[in-house]
């Protein structure tokens, strides 16, 4: 079993120990609810970085982003789930769009 697999694995088994009722039962809505976490673990990663220059710099924590990023994966691990990707349809879709960026860079996009 390769490492994305794995992770879809232990991610389908989280699933199962964390029920709540105030996940959603509609799949458009879980996307939605999902999409929010991602964005929310994003912004966690942005503050720890020292981005407000009007402020007295901070040191960046590195252990702490590595932790927020794993909180990213789990969120989108998940809607990739929910949305019946597998890692090898990930694989390959992330292969067109990785020949595509190259060819956009390559012409001046």
């Amino acid at each position: 079993m390769d490492k994305l697999e794995t992770l879809f694995n232990l991610q389908k088994e989280l699933a199962t120990v964390l029920t709540s009722t105030r996940y959603p039962q509609a799949k458009e809505e879980r996307i939605s609810v999902l999409a929010t976490a991602i964005i929310h673990e994003a912004v966690e990663v942005q503050t720890l970085t020292d981005w407000k220059w009007w402020k007295k710099p901070i040191k960046f924590d590195e252990t702490q982003a590595r932790e927020e990023v794993i909180d990213l994966w789990h969120f989108l691990i998940q809607m990739s789930i929910e949305l019946g990707m597998t890692p090898n349809e990930i694989l390959n879709e992330y292969l067109e769009k990785h020949q595509i960026n190259k060819e956009r860079q390559k012409n001046g996009y």
